[in-house]
């Protein structure tokens, strides 16, 4: 297991280099000059060039690689060009926001699915499977935009049950109060997919000569569902789960921008409006990382779930 752990941490090294280069050159070849943007439209070209200067984009190129693999390296990515307010106390202020909706909304989405997958699977062909699979069909059709609009209409102006904007240094405060409402629309998205996909899973299970046996031997439903289908599907079930860890992050932007949540994704938001590099390059290179050990984590997670999963 550490021989194994040790080799995935070292081959991550020139796929998280690969990544940085890829992040470098694209904001050096795509896009426009930020020095123009954080100038202004009436700047004069002496302006741009004194902005250019002090953001040091007037340098080689390759000076501007080393200055940002140092960054990587030192974790300290300087300052915002837009509000010369640190990166690192962007990330440490604007994360727990994020962290505070997207967090229930993975485990909702998880516990919920699941159990729902599998009472589905257990009726397959019956009337309540064929009618979910058409519920999930047509959730699946709508944008998460109109979610987004009926909800707050409803919820929020019509019945007044949540506020539809808002937020406050309590988190307990937030949970209570303005964390509900995103949390339920988001939920409301993703429950069709990972209800549709988990049902698949489980339905590939129930299949096996091995529930045909348990069966046979006497064993109740309950056992065969809980004891035996659903810990073998657990593989592809930790996979998803893994896949859709940096997707909620991503996700979490039109949230925090809808409900003027101040969380992590509406600063990266801005700072793509703003050109504001640094803070876009953080978070690149951060989400990269996450990615990786978050699939490190699942391949790990194989082994617990299956003793039959070994680490090589």
């Amino acid at each position: 297991m550490v021989a194994y752990l040790i080799r995935r941490l070292w081959q991550m090294i020139p796929t998280l280099l690969g990544v940085v280069l890829f992040v470098f050159a694209l904001f050096k070849l795509v896009g426009d000059d930020p020095a123009e943007i954080l100038a202004g439209l009436n700047a004069t070209p002496e302006q741009v060039n004194v902005i250019r200067e002090q953001l040091g984009l007037n340098k080689p190129w390759w000076v501007q690689l080393g200055i940002f693999l140092k960054e990587i390296v030192t974790f300290d990515w300087g300052k915002s060009w837009a509000t010369q307010e640190a990166v690192s106390h962007i990330f440490a202020t604007r994360l727990p926001a994020t962290l505070t909706v997207m967090t229930p909304i993975l485990i909702l989405d998880t516990l919920l699915a699941i159990p729902i997958a599998l009472g589905v699977a257990y009726v397959r062909g019956s009337l309540t499977d064929r009618t979910l699979m058409v519920a999930t069909t047509v959730a699946l059709s709508i944008s998460f935009l109109v979610y987004v609009i009926v909800g707050q209409y409803v919820f929020g102006f019509q019945l007044g049950w949540f506020p539809v904007q808002g937020w406050s240094d309590s988190t307990l405060k937030n949970l209570a109060t303005y964390v509900p409402l995103p949390v339920l629309l988001a939920v409301a998205v993703g429950l069709s997919p990972q209800t549709r996909l988990y049902r698949s899973f489980f339905l590939d299970e129930l299949g096996q000569d091995y529930v045909r046996t348990a069966r046979a031997k006497g064993l109740g439903e309950g056992p065969v569902l809980f004891r035996h289908v659903l810990r073998n599907a657990l593989i592809p079930i930790l996979t998803n789960v893994g896949l859709a860890l940096p997707g909620i992050f991503v996700g979490s932007f039109l949230i925090e921008v809808f409900f003027s949540i101040p969380g992590l994704g509406r600063e990266v938001l801005l700072a793509v409006n703003r050109a504001d590099y640094p803070v876009i390059q953080a978070a690149a290179v951060y989400l990269a990382m996450l990615t990786m050990l978050i699939n490190l984590a699942t391949d790990l997670l194989y082994a617990a779930a299956d003793p039959r999963v070994v680490l090589k």
